[in-house]
């Protein structure tokens, strides 16, 4: 689809994103490429991360990538530190990286639900706290006029509960909690918006073929709110929406893109049983004597 943004929206703005070279991060950083920005990627794979930096610059694309763990405070020193040396600046960081599996509480390991919690929770705050001195008015690269932009990718998993999602649920909900705190915080002593995206099910994610397999058949479809399957470049529009002039006047919020699959729950009574059920109702209550009811007193 084309983009609804001007062309140059992002023009002379340096990203950083975690999970970059693939899924939603990588369009992330295309969509942010082609609307004027540099992008350096940072990922565990160096083979994706490659081709990841061989398609944008096809595209005309300013790109790097360095390969790095969240997980690890020395990676995420030296990623940052590098994006900076290599552009001159910082404006936005997205935290994409993610981890996820389908367990049931009882067969998750505490490893296993550590190991999420720090890549997701811990990784994001950890990347933000590195990124501090490059994104804060004043800071290095930075003029006194303002500050950068952190988008914090999350999800909605947390909003009620799910199946199988314990860890990664706990996981979401701090994401959720660091943007706000430091929305507060940083917003209020260095000029720095944050924000975070919340998606649903969206086509072509390793997150989806994780969760919604092809051999699980439910009626969803049949039940949900604009049930159908979202598309990265929804994700990426709204990114585009919060780091850029745009979305200057957001801070501290989480957008839902899931087509109001959250809000949902399954159809209990079809629009005819309705109908007719009601009908029924309303006809008994008008010829119901009016039952006054008696004072104790």
């Amino acid at each position: 689809m084309e983009s609804p943004f001007k062309g140059d929206i992002l023009k002379g703005k340096v990203a950083l994103i975690t999970g970059g070279a693939s899924g939603i991060g990588f369009e992330i950083a295309t969509q942010f490429g082609k609307h004027g920005a540099s992008v350096a990627l940072m990922g565990r794979r160096k083979q994706v991360l490659d081709s990841a930096v061989s398609v944008l610059k096809s595209l005309g694309i300013s790109a790097i990538a360095f390969e790095g763990d969240v997980r690890k405070q020395q990676d995420a020193t030296r990623v940052v530190q590098s994006t900076f040396q290599h552009f001159g600046k910082i404006d936005i960081l997205v935290n994409s990286a993610a981890g996820n599996f389908l367990v049931s509480a009882e067969d998750l390991s505490p490893n296993g639900f550590r190991t999420v919690m720090d890549i997701d929770s811990v990784g994001t705050f950890t990347m933000c706290h590195e990124a501090l001195k490059y994104l804060k008015k004043g800071g290095q690269g930075r003029n006194s006029s303002s500050g950068g932009v952190i988008l914090n990718i999350s999800a909605t998993l947390h909003y009620t509960a799910n199946w199988y999602q314990v860890h990664v649920s706990a996981a979401k909900a701090a994401i959720d909690a660091t943007t706000r705190n430091l929305a507060l915080e940083w917003g209020t002593d260095h000029d720095i918006r944050v924000n975070g995206i919340a998606p649903g099910p969206i086509s072509g994610t390793t997150g989806l073929s994780k969760l919604a397999p092809d051999e699980l058949n439910n009626k969803e479809r049949e039940e949900r709110p604009l049930y159908k399957l979202g598309e990265k470049w929804d994700v990426a529009m709204a990114a585009i929406y919060l780091v850029s002039d745009a979305g200057k006047f957001v801070n501290g919020d989480t957008l839902i893109i899931d087509g109001g699959l959250w809000l949902s729950q399954p159809r209990y009574m079809s629009k005819e049983a309705v109908k007719q059920v009601s009908r029924s109702i309303e006809k008994k209550s008008r010829v119901a004597p009016f039952d006054v009811p008696k004072s104790k007193l």
